[in-house]
């Protein structure tokens, strides 16, 4: 029995990080706003994360945090003070957003104490069997989601059946912005790239190191893509990773381009461009996926069929003993020349 609900709602989205995480609940800001049109969408968000949301017209306010700089403060004297104060004001100004109903994505401590911050009547999260430190103890109506929601963006959407939102097929919304359009546009026009030619991207990075694709593969398929695929290999990159790419286009003969340092909507705007990104389990795969463009995403310790890139056109390996290093370049190729000849 759906919860009751004032006719326009006010609404809290809680889900922080990480990038690939934001994306995939981008699909719940979507819903809501088509089953309450007139209601007032809150996302608390990670800093970090804040660019991704800037696009979506789903949303009326973003309200930002910086729970990592938080935690490096607290363990010193000054820093701690400095923390219980940014804290008091960000709860004053959750507060502020005098929200009817709390969504809690995220499933963690932090995200409930911020859950809580709202002080919704309805606060929605996980059950305890899907949601971690305690953070069931935040919350007042418990979702298990079903077990056919195998993806993560299914298990996100599942919490909106207490709302009374009927289940619909998963709609990404991320706007283009032409400024960003029209520069990335130049780039790949500075580096001989035609609007007809066939673009694919790699990308190395991870936020762990147990994530990443192994440079030398990379190498290895980046050598042959160009030429079997009759394809321009474009290398992405973000903060401490150029070298990574740079390693893989070292002494290539078809030189791939390096991509240039991008924010989040010229990164997006390089990823339309695309016919295929090929990555880990990063942010930019799951944004390639969001914008329609084909993606393969590669698994090692993290679980493909919950994780993976979400859409028709996407795909993704998942490594049998749980490293990066053992899926192949050969199975790789295979992979992405399925993709972009499907």
């Amino acid at each position: 029995m759906p919860l009751a609900l004032p006719i326009d709602p006010r609404i809290a989205i809680v889900k922080l990080s990480a990038l690939g995480d934001v994306v995939h609940a981008l699909p719940v800001a979507r819903a809501l706003r088509r089953h309450f049109p007139d209601a007032a969408l809150t996302w608390i968000v990670e800093a970090r994360e804040q660019a991704l949301l800037q696009g979506p017209p789903d949303l009326d306010r973003v309200i930002a945090v910086d729970t990592r700089r938080w935690r490096r403060l607290i363990w010193r004297p000054a820093g701690a003070r400095q923390v219980w104060g940014k804290l008091g004001r960000l709860r004053a100004r959750v507060r502020g957003g005098r929200f009817d109903v709390a969504l809690d994505l995220q499933g963690l401590a932090k995200s409930g104490l911020l859950t809580a911050f709202t002080r919704a009547p309805i606060r929605v999260g996980f059950a305890r069997s899907h949601s971690r430190e305690l953070n069931w103890l935040f919350t007042n109506h418990h979702v298990t989601p079903p077990a056919s929601a195998a993806h993560v963006v299914e298990q996100y959407l599942s919490l909106l059946a207490a709302l009374g939102v009927p289940a619909a097929a998963p709609e990404f919304h991320l706007p283009a912005q032409r400024a960003a359009e029209a520069r990335m546009g130049d780039f790949l026009a500075e580096q001989g790239i035609k609007s007809g030619d066939r673009v694919v991207a790699l990308n190395p990075g991870a936020g762990r190191a147990d994530k990443r694709w192994p440079v030398a593969h990379f190498r290895a398929l980046a050598e042959r893509l160009g030429p079997e695929a009759d394809a321009r290999v474009l290398l992405l990159w973000g903060p401490g990773e150029a070298h990574l790419a740079r390693q893989i286009g070292e002494g290539l003969v078809a030189r791939p381009v390096l991509a240039p340092p991008t924010d989040i909507a010229e990164l997006t705007a390089l990823l339309r461009r695309c016919a295929l990104v090929v990555a880990g389990d990063t942010g930019p795969v799951h944004m390639a996926a969001a914008v329609g463009t084909p993606a393969l995403g590669l698994f090692g310790p993290t679980r493909a069929q919950r994780n993976g890139p979400y859409g028709p056109r996407c795909r993704s390996l998942q490594s049998a003993d749980g490293t990066m290093a053992s899926l192949g370049p050969g199975a790789v190729l295979e992979a992405a020349r399925a993709l972009l000849e499907g």
